[in-house]
């Protein structure tokens, strides 16, 4: 079996993640540890089966936790799927994602757009989607996130963020976005809540390819595996 096939049997699909062209931005809410770079890794993933290049920034992480994330995440998916040429598709992800370290107090969009340019500039690598764990939501101002989404828009990149949630922090957007993302919502085109219950991790839309909706798309996250997969 080919990608193709391991890109539409992707439940993900119902989201089409990874489909544009850039200049879109996501976001994905959870509780800390419920799964949130477990999500942001399927979705880089998804992106590169897709044709896509993927520079995943991880905050406050080295790079071989994050690399380590993508060896798990791809050994289930070669044991849900049959690939013809496993090493193949293993070092095809390999080529197609770059893995960028920061300190949380050193991330900003100029630091990060310096690194881009670099590794453009230099054509050792050009990416079409950015994922970016561990950004701090609750001490970042409105500023901060409308200075990525316009390099975003400049660079043509589509870029997803992690943001932690709080059990007992209730304040909420109109759109149903929890803090603290709740003021700068709207410069999100879509925002994922990962959502546990007694019985299974729900992945809950609140707003799609920007369309607004508490929507039940029937995905949930496997809590063994922090696979995604179809309720």
């Amino acid at each position: 079996m080919g990608y193709e096939p391991l890109v539409k049997q992707n439940p993900l699909r119902v989201l089409k993640t990874g489909t544009e062209n850039g200049k879109e931005m996501g976001l994905i809410m959870a509780r800390a540890g419920l799964g949130k770079t477990a999500l942001l890794v399927q979705i880089a993933l998804d992106s590169i089966l897709l044709g896509n290049r993927v520079v995943h920034v991880s905050i406050g992480e080295s790079i071989d936790k994050t690399r380590a994330w993508y060896d798990d995440i791809l050994r289930h998916i070669l044991q849900e799927h049959s690939v013809d040429h496993p090493h193949e598709l293993i070092d095809m992800v390999q080529r197609h994602r770059m893995i960028m370290t920061f300190k949380e107090a050193a991330f900003n969009r100029p630091r990060l757009e310096e690194r881009l340019n670099d590794i453009i500039m230099q054509d050792i690598f050009k990416p079409n989607c950015l994922v970016i764990d561990g950004f701090d939501f609750e001490n970042a101002d409105r500023q901060a996130l409308e200075e990525i989404r316009e390099m975003a828009e400049t660079m043509s990149l589509q870029v997803w963020f992690s943001a932690v949630s709080h059990r007992k922090d209730t304040r909420v957007s109109d759109a149903g976005v929890p803090a603290p993302c709740h003021e700068v919502d709207d410069l999100f085109d879509s925002v994922i809540l990962i959502k546990p219950d007694e019985k299974k991790i729900n992945l809950k839309v609140v707003k799609n390819k920007g369309v607004v909706g508490d929507s039940d798309l029937g995905l949930d996250l496997d809590p063994t595996t922090m696979m995604i997969k179809k309720s």
